[in-house]
């Protein structure tokens, strides 16, 4: 789980920014967004080989 510890004071709108990038370093969104639908294996193989090239 991910924590972003704000100041006293601190605005939420740099909370929010930090939380955004500490997800975006753990790759976190990335993989909700990739699980969002189901993927079938052979999709994920030819996916997979896609971004070998």
């Amino acid at each position: 789980m991910i924590e972003v510890k704000m100041r006293r004071g601190e605005p939420v709108d740099k909370a929010l920014r930090k939380l955004k990038k500490k997800l975006d370093r753990e790759g976190t969104l990335r993989e909700i967004r990739n699980r969002r639908h189901y993927e079938k294996p052979s999709e994920k193989k030819r996916r997979g080989k896609k971004t070998m090239r």
